[in-house]
């Protein structure tokens, strides 16, 4: 098996007793079926700063653009502290050269989104975890979710693609990359982005096409970019179904009539949400090999991520 993707990740998913009540949240999903594929850079903020275990819950307080993190019951501000730790631990994040992150929901520490923000007698659900909020505003690029919203399939794909899409990015530039190689890479991922966000890829193909014009570091900072911000938009089925067709169109002279109608018809029938996107595509897999059609079988988009996986079954 190939090196597992070195990604962070909130270490009482992985099971590790770090909680305030001395427990964790051992998530299978998380620990077991992508620790398969990922090797994990566990990160508790609460413990690693300092806080013991047990201790005191802690909350954010005020406002929730930035607030402070208070103890609840003896209301002993832990904010400084935090955020202390928070700078010395990112920046060693930097040299772990991490593919994706992550995090626990409504923690006030690694909460992404829709984090208690006390105010007051009331409460709002609007803040971010502070080590959570430090965390993407450092790495504005790297694929972040929470263990709570990769239960929704098209979530959970969208990450694990954008994953395995930054690992690629990073082995090309690990291999002594050149403006051809650059080509190469993006003509791979055409199909790919093109489900994602196809005005960002005719912009990324100009950008490519430019590359003699640009100082080669300057090239290489815009298209990853523009590669990890198109593919954060969630792929449709109508996009989908529009690089579905855009396949079939390489198989016009091969495909009899009742093949063409087949396969519009499975096609229709996934654009219409009746069967998930592997249908379609295992039938257009069979013809590309027994076609022998190169282009196809270089393209990203068939293969974005280990099939064992089963993402495409369920969008």
């Amino acid at each position: 098996m190939e090196e597992k993707i070195k990604i962070g990740v909130s270490s009482c998913l992985l099971g590790e007793k770090v909680r305030y009540d001395g427990g964790h949240k051992h998530n299978d999903y998380v620990a077991d079926t992508l620790g398969a594929y990922f090797s994990y850079v566990a990160v508790c903020p609460e413990v690693e700063c300092g806080m013991p275990t047990p201790r005191e819950v802690i909350r954010l307080e005020g406002n929730p653009g930035s607030p402070r993190l208070m103890t609840r019951v003896t209301h002993r501000d832990v904010s400084d502290q935090m955020v202390s730790y928070r700078e010395t631990r990112l920046e060693q994040l930097k040299t772990e050269d991490l593919c994706g992150y992550i995090l626990k929901k409504d923690s006030p520490s690694c909460g992404l989104w829709r984090v208690k923000v006390y105010q007051g007698q009331g409460m709002v659900k609007s803040g971010s975890g502070m080590f959570a909020a430090g965390l993407v505003k450092q790495f504005p690029l790297l694929p972040v979710e929470e263990e709570g919203r990769l239960n929704d399939p098209k979530i959970r794909e969208n990450f694990i693609e954008r994953v395995f899409s930054y690992q690629r990015w990073k082995d090309f530039l690990s291999d002594k990359p050149t403006a051809g190689k650059l080509v190469a890479f993006h003509t791979r991922h055409k199909l790919l982005l093109m489900a994602h966000n196809p005005q960002i890829y005719r912009e990324m193909g100009k950008l490519v096409a430019r590359s003699s014009s640009l100082k080669f570091t300057e090239l290489l900072h815009n298209y990853e970019n523009m590669l990890m911000s198109g593919l954060a938009f969630f792929a449709t089925p109508k996009k989908h179904s529009d690089v579905l067709m855009h396949i079939m169109g390489y198989f016009k002279k091969e495909l009899s009539g009742a093949e063409k109608a087949e396969m519009l018809d499975l096609i229709a029938q996934y654009k219409n949400l009746l069967v998930p996107l592997i249908v379609p595509l295992t039938l257009l897999r069979h013809y590309i090999a027994k076609y022998d059609q190169q282009y196809l079988k270089n393209q990203v988009y068939l293969n974005p991520h280990p099939k064992e996986l089963m993402l495409r079954n369920h969008v």
